[in-house]
């Protein structure tokens, strides 16, 4: 495992293919997902999107995470679609929303942190003319994705732990012990950053 915690190491062909074109290729998928308004080309792109996580031959636990983590954003847009205007709406929102989460999943599962990082840098690389560091940049990309999946996973070691002590609902008494854990992991980052001779 990456230090991201979200590659997942395979030799399908997504995993073979380079990041630059596998994001232009996100990019695109996207663009077309949001552009789509008919409610049943919406639902085969959902249907495709996920499709496309077996060919990877990444666990369905994967899927499954990505689907879990936005269902109460999906909950909340189809309510509000039904209640102000009609079903056909709330399915292109909340299916054009799952769609584009899953391709970019799928990116993020099948790409190296190292290539990201490396493309990132290339694609900052003018700044380095008006005294901008690319690499700087490049850095400062690779920690902002790093935090999403290490605030994700400390929540669920602490919510772990709290029912694991037999303790009833209340997920307001875990925000002490997470921001203990988060600043923990900072300050394990940053010395793993300024051990390898890096700057911000």
């Amino acid at each position: 495992m990456n230090t991201l915690g979200l590659y997942v190491p395979g030799s399908s062909w997504p995993h073979r293919l380079p990041a630059g074109p596998k994001l232009l290729g996100l990019l695109l998928a996207v663009t077309g997902v949001l552009l789509t308004s008919a409610p049943a080309l919406v639902v085969a792109e959902v249907v495709l999107s996920a499709g496309l996580y077996p060919v990877t031959r990444v666990p369905w636990r994967v899927l499954g995470r990505h689907v879990r983590a936005l269902l109460p954003f999906l909950l909340v847009i189809v309510i509000f679609q039904l209640v102000t205007a009609e079903w056909q709406r709330a399915v292109v929102l909340a299916g054009g929303l799952l769609a584009a989460v899953l391709l970019a999943g799928l990116v993020t599962v099948t790409t190296k942190v190292s290539a990201m990082l490396a493309l990132f840098e290339r694609l900052a690389r003018p700044l380095d003319q008006v005294g901008v560091s690319s690499r700087r940049v490049a850095l400062v990309l690779a920690l902002t994705m790093r935090c999403v999946p290490l605030v994700a996973s400390a929540f669920q070691e602490c919510r772990d732990a709290y029912r694991a002590r037999g303790l009833g609902r209340g997920s307001w008494r875990l925000v002490v012990p997470l921001i203990v854990r988060l600043v923990r992991d900072a300050e394990a980052l940053g010395d793993a950053i300024t051990a390898r001779g890096l700057d911000l």
